[in-house]
């Protein structure tokens, strides 16, 4: 499977290695043409358009219904299992969406990172951001449409029906990009991954939404909830609202959910998305150990440990080193750090996480490792609107944007909202005796992260970028 999923990889490198421009924050990158609509789509589109000019819209319930909590384990059985059946079409697919999500992905991030709003660090999906505004394309119509498009990653080539993306191929592909993440060989290794997303429409009462629309979401996950309640007379009584509704259904206790909700909307979009991983082989340290925020301030964090053969590569002209290790059978743990120390960090960011951020990664080399680094277990939330904003685009979801597919009504969007929890635990098992080192073997490279680093974590077989993130204080993070 891997090697297949290398070539198709390939493939698609190759036919895009003269036609991605990077310009400034601007990316360009050659339309996608097993994502646009084929011929006979456009012309099924036009005779239902013709046959059917009203689609069918309902009230969302009241937010006080009652939602049964979200079943992690049955939605991470589903992402494997319709990963199991991909044809190779899917696949190529999703390396496509993979490749768009990670340009949109580290743009956003540069947006996020420049806001200086998360204390301790940062934590960005790129899949969540793409799959966000995927939905929102889904549900727009021109010029909006071709305006998220064009963010998406696939300017197009004309007017017609035929140079638009399919937003449901599209939701499709990025739902396999998770579910390739989720794959596993073996019933013992699928318990170590978790990767829920949960989509979340909060309307003001009696604001109608289209059906066609919210059905289409599921391509991106299974778990849509739409509710309704008052937004505007008491913005922060309906944060309250949104803040317990989503923690009852997801378990999760987010961070940094809006305080207030804008007023003078009548539509709030949220992505919800947990990830949990369990480090096999690592396991934790007795007692707290040091993690140095700055140079001269420390906090006592709980810490792994494990050895093993991993990539790893240090640029000693960059002044950072990359270590790889594997936490799942498609899925990788990238972590970053830089060799000065916290001084150099903002530059080994800036430099790391750019376009072609997994372009170095042909430098990795199998080396035998002792790796000790923080137990993870970070929440953090952001509007995407104010990302828009920072990334020169604040009015493309604003009062002009043209989402009559979402809704029969005029949509004024409130916060969109991507909250993320991301988990990194010790494996359960028995604890190893470490082999005794044989005579002529190199000794294990110590690579202790006691310090800020940078971390993505990433599926092999589309490139898909998952989550970027930065450690400034693992405490304050959780």
């Amino acid at each position: 499977m891997a090697a297949a999923g290398m070539g198709l990889k390939a493939s698609v490198l190759c036919l895009l290695a003269c036609a991605v421009l990077a310009a400034g924050d601007r990316v360009y990158i050659h339309p996608f043409h097993l994502l646009f609509y084929p011929k006979s789509s456009c012309e099924q589109l036009e005779k239902s358009t013709a046959e059917t000019p009203q689609e069918p819209s309902f009230t969302p319930v009241p937010i006080q219904a009652k939602a049964s909590p979200v079943d992690e384990e049955a939605l991470r059985d589903q992402l494997v299992l319709a990963a199991e059946k991909l044809g190779a079409e899917d696949r190529l697919r999703a390396v496509e969406v993979g490749m768009m999500a990670n340009f949109l992905g580290l743009r956003m991030y540069k947006a996020l990172s420049e806001t200086c709003s998360v204390a301790g660090g940062a934590v960005l999906s790129p899949t969540a951001v793409f799959g966000t505004l995927a939905s929102f394309y889904l549900g727009a119509s021109d010029p909006t449409a071709r305006q998220l498009q064009a963010l998406l990653g696939a300017p197009s080539e004309g007017q017609g029906c035929t140079s638009q993306l399919d937003g449901h191929k599209v939701l499709s592909a990025l739902q396999h990009t998770q579910g390739l993440l989720m794959a596993q060989g073996g019933a013992d290794s699928q318990a170590r991954l978790l990767l829920t997303t949960v989509v979340g429409l909060f309307t003001a009462p009696g604001l109608r939404l289209r059906q066609p629309f919210v059905r289409g979401l599921a391509a991106f996950t299974p778990t849509v909830l739409a509710r309704s309640l008052d937004l505007s007379s008491s913005p922060d009584l309906a944060a309250e609202k949104i803040n317990r509704f989503l923690q009852a259904v997801t378990g999760w206790e987010a961070r940094g959910l809006p305080a207030g909700v804008s007023a003078a909307s009548n539509l709030l979009f949220s992505t919800s998305v947990h990830f949990q991983g369990i480090m096999k082989g690592f396991f934790p340290l007795a007692g707290p150990q040091e993690f140095w925020v700055d140079n001269s301030t420390s906090v006592s964090v709980p810490m792994l440990s494990g050895a093993g053969t991993f990539q790893h590569w240090a640029d000693t002209q960059n002044n950072f080193s990359v270590t790889r290790v594997p936490v799942g059978e498609s899925a990788a743990l990238l972590l970053i750090q830089p060799c000065a120390g916290t001084a150099d960090m903002d530059r080994v960011e800036a430099l790391v996480f750019h376009h072609d951020f997994l372009a170095w990664m042909k430098n990795l080399s199998p080396r035998a490792i002792r790796l000790t680094m923080p137990q993870l277990e970070l929440r953090a939330s952001y509007d995407l609107q104010d990302l828009l904003a920072r990334a020169k685009l604040p009015a493309l979801l604003g009062a002009e944007a043209t989402l009559g597919k979402m809704s029969d009504a005029s949509l004024r969007v409130g916060e969109v909202l991507n909250s993320v929890l991301f988990e990194l635990k010790a494996d359960k098992g028995e604890q190893p005796t470490e082999p005794a080192q044989r005579p002529g073997e190199p000794e294990a490279l110590e690579v202790t992260l006691n310090s800020p680093f940078l971390f993505a974590i990433y599926e092999r077989e589309s490139g898909a970028l998952h989550f970027l993130g930065r450690v400034d204080n693992p405490l304050s993070m959780a």
